[in-house]
C-alpha cells in the first residue's frame, strides 16, 4: 500500500505529527508516499504582516527520501467564498493528474491532516481507496467570519466521509462523539531521535530559568506569565519563538523575549531551563490542544508548570507536572516543581511509551482498511 498525503504544514518545517505519519507508515508497509503542501484556507488577516521572528527551516528533511514526492499547489486566497474551489481548481490540474498516475500503481491511503476544498476534490476522485482524517487542531476555532464558517462546514463533510477518523485530544474526540463515535484518540508525543541528554539534577544557581519555546500567539496568557515574572523577580522568565502578536507595552524586567530557532538549538535551550512552562490562556482556541511541548518538557528531565487548559487538564497530578487554576497559585507552584527530582527510569519509560510509533500502531490504522 502506498500513501497521498495532505498535509496542514510544509514537508521543509521541522519534523511534526504529519512528518511522522507518513515516516512511520513507510517503515511499516514500504510504500511509497505522495506528500501535498498546504496552501491558503482562509481570506488574508491584518495579523499576517505583524508577524515578527521568522520561523525557521529545521532541515529534518534536507532532500526528499526517494521513497517520496513533494507537491505544492498554487491557490488564491479565495477559498471561503462559494465557487473558489473552482477557480482554485483550474490550477490544479497537475496535483489531479498526479493522483490518477499514483493510485494507478497499487492501492493507495489517502490522509487528510487539514480541510479543505483540494481534500474534497481528492476524496471525490479517490473514491475507492480508503481515506484517513487526521483532526491535529481545532481549525475552525482559527478562523473569524465567514471563513470559519466555511471551515467547520468542509470539516463536518470530511467527517462524515472518510473511513476512519483520528484525534489527537480528548476534547476533540468529545467535539466529534456524535458523528463519529468510532474516532481514535492518537495523542501527540515527542520525537525521540533528536533528545538531548535528559537532565536528572536542578541546576545549583539560586536563580532560575523558567521557560517557554513555541510561538507566542493568541493563545498566550500575558497576565499569567506577567504574574509569573513578578512572583519571582530574581528568576529569569524567558520565551523563544515567533511572535504572532505583539506583546503588552510594558513587561516586567525579568521576561526576555528571544527569536525562534531550529528544533534542536530549541531542544538544547530547553536543557537550560530549570522549569518548562506552557503560559495558554482557558479558551475555544486552546479547549482541543495537546501540547508537544509537554512531551518535549518532560522527556527532558524537566518539571512543567502549565495553565489549566485543554489535555493539561486531565495532567494534574502526573509526575512532574504542576497545573496553575489561577494567578494566585503560582508562587507555590514554581516552589514544588524546583524541589522536583526526575528519575532516570522514570524518564525511560515516558520515552518509551510516547513514541510516534507506539502512537499509530495501537490506532490499528493499517490493519482495518488493508
Amino acid at each position: 500500500m502506498q500513501l497521498i498525503y495532505l498535509s496542514p504544514v510544509p514537508w521543509t518545517s521541522f519534523a511534526q505529527r504529519p512528518h511522522k505519519f507518513v515516516e512511520w507508515f513507510h517503515a511499516r508497509l514500504g510504500g511509497a508516499v505522495l506528500w501535498v503542501d498546504p496552501y491558503p484556507t482562509r481570506f488574508p488577516a491584518l495579523s499576517d504582516l505583524r508577524r515578527t521572528g521568522k520561523i525557521p527551516i529545521e532541515g529534518n528533511h534536507p532532500a526528499d527520501p526517494p521513497w517520496l514526492r513533494v507537491i505544492r499547489p498554487f491557490a488564491l486566497p479565495i477559498e471561503p467564498l462559494p465557487g473558489s474551489g473552482w477557480v482554485n481548481a483550474l490550477t490544479w490540474t497537475r496535483i489531479f493528474d498526479a493522483f490518477d498516475a499514483f493510485s494507478a500503481k497499487e492501492a493507495t491511503l489517502l490522509v487528510i491532516g487539514k480541510p479543505s476544498t483540494l481534500a474534497t476534490f481528492a476524496l471525490k476522485q479517490l473514491r475507492t481507496s480508503p481515506s484517513v482524517y487526521d483532526a491535529m487542531d481545532d481549525f475552525p476555532a482559527f478562523y473569524s467570519g465567514i471563513s470559519r464558517f466555511a471551515m467547520r462546514t468542509r470539516e463536518q463533510s470530511l467527517v462524515r466521509r472518510v473511513d476512519i477518523v483520528l484525534v489527537s485530544s480528548t476534547r476533540l474526540m468529545e467535539r466529534w462523539s456524535h458523528l463519529r463515535p468510532d474516532a481514535r484518540l492518537v495523542r501527540n508525543v515527542f520525537f525521540l531521535m533528536m533528545r538531548p541528554p535528559p537532565r536528572v539534577s536542578a541546576s545549583s544557581s539560586s536563580n532560575k530559568v523558567l521557560g517557554y519555546v513555541g510561538t507566542i500567539g493568541a493563545w498566550l496568557d500575558w497576565e499569567w506569565l506577567i504574574a509569573l515574572a513578578r512572583a519571582r523577580p530574581s528568576d529569569a522568565v524567558t520565551l523563544i519563538g515567533p511572535m504572532f502578536v505583539p506583546a503588552p507595552a510594558i513587561l516586567p524586567h525579568n521576561i526576555s523575549l528571544l527569536p525562534p530557532r531550529g528544533h534542536q538549538e530549541a531542544l538544547m535551550a530547553m536543557r537550560d531551563f530549570d522549569i518548562g512552562i506552557i503560559p495558554f490562556k482557558k479558551n475555544e482556541l486552546t479547549a482541543s490542544v495537546d501540547p508537544i511541548k509537554y512531551y518535549e518538557y518532560r522527556a527532558l528531565g524537566l518539571p512543567v508548570i502549565s495553565t489549566d487548559f485543554g489535555e493539561m487538564t486531565l495532567r494534574k497530578g502526573e509526575d512532574g507536572t504542576f497545573i496553575s487554576s489561577d494567578v494566585l497559585d503560582i508562587e507555590h507552584l514554581v516552589e514544588s516543581a524546583l524541589r522536583y527530582v526526575p528519575d532516570a527510569e522514570s524518564l525511560r519509560q515516558f520515552s518509551v511509551g510516547n513514541a510516534w510509533d507506539t502512537r499509530f500502531d495501537n490506532a490499528r490504522i493499517v490493519e482495518d482498511l488493508a
